[in-house]
């Protein structure tokens, strides 16, 4: 039977770039990898990013956004068949930042997927300064997110304080609380822990091993939203023409203004007309990251909760279409 690891993290967390280095560890123990992105947008932005992976041997398949909830599941269930009809030792599933576990656990416990796979590990990445405000519809999809995953590994864990990550551990508990979870976390770091606090830079092929051995849990917990009706969505703008410092500038007064809605994170591509190199942009409320990269797409991704997309559209010279990411 083919192992398949679902990889969560809730927007901006990091799931991709930890993808990328557990991909590497695998491949490089001589496994058969894909990855599967399983996201409800029509454009994947995260599926570009690993595309460099497939020179590597690594599978790569999308299922295709832009459906109705049940069209998308009937398409990510078809996926799952075929890819394992090609033999992978392993398919890691990279879901929306915005995800129902239980899709998980419930289309791998239907036929035939049931004789095909076997599930592996629920890896959840959290960010190490989480931010305080959330909503509760956000808390909760941190909560179904964690209340399962056999390990939570932390991210960017070298640029905060411990007092930080302390905050962020009583902030998933708290959010485990809300929706009456009985799992929580006192030995954040410690041996044998289910939390992995350590510079990602600096792991090594023990500590992936430990997180490949790490299972998933069997908790209950109350389902406050359904994904049918939730108010999270994505506002894609095509073919931005503002300058590098423009963009930027644009993001920062996006998530300043309340008019714009809740807005959680920005990503997407743009190329500077200063060097005509093409940029990745990732931004969230306390941080931007420009990175350059060898090619992409002119796509600006702004996602959260409740959004104006005409007030958002006053922000880019773009055209932009709406799609809810899940």
């Amino acid at each position: 039977m083919t192992k398949v690891d679902l990889i969560t993290g809730f927007l901006g967390s990091g799931k991709t770039t930890f993808i990328r280095k557990y991909v590497d560890y695998l491949i490089d123990k001589g496994e058969k990898v894909c990855i599967l992105e399983n996201d409800y947008g029509a454009i994947n932005v995260d599926m570009m990013l690993l595309a460099d992976l497939e020179e590597k041997g690594c599978g790569l398949e999308m299922v295709a956004g832009g459906c109705d909830y049940d069209c998308h599941r009937r398409r990510f269930k078809t996926k799952l068949i075929t890819m394992a009809m090609l033999g992978y030792d392993k398919v890691i599933i990279e879901p929306s930042g915005i995800f129902d576990v239980d899709e998980f656990f419930d289309i791998l416990h239907e036929e035939p997927l049931d004789r095909l796979y076997e599930i592996g590990n629920v890896i959840a990445i959290v960010k190490a300064n989480l931010e305080e405000n959330l909503s509760d519809e956000a808390d909760f999809m941190l909560a179904s997110q964690i209340a399962e995953a056999g390990c939570i590994v932390l991210s960017h864990v070298q640029e905060v304080s411990g007092e930080e990550i302390n905050a962020t551990v009583e902030h998933i508990n708290n959010a485990l609380k809300k929706v009456k979870c009985d799992r929580r976390f006192t030995d954040c770091g410690e041996p044998n822990s289910d939390f992995f606090v350590k510079n990602w830079d600096e792991l090594t092929n023990s500590d992936y091993r430990d997180i490949e051995a790490s299972g998933y849990k069997t908790e209950s917990y109350e389902k406050k939203i359904s994904m049918d009706d939730n108010s999270f969505e994505a506002l894609f703008f095509m073919d931005v023409s503002m300058s590098m410092d423009e963009i930027k500038s644009a993001i920062r007064r996006l998530f300043e203004d309340d008019s714009a809605g809740k807005v959680m994170r920005v990503k997407g591509f743009a190329k500077s007309d200063a060097d005509n190199k093409w940029y990745e942009l990732n931004a969230t409320s306390k941080k931007t990251e420009v990175k350059e990269i060898s090619n992409g797409q002119n796509v600006i991704i702004v996602i959260g909760e409740k959004l104006d997309k005409k007030a958002i559209n006053g922000f880019f010279e773009a055209k932009y279409s709406t799609i809810k990411t899940t």
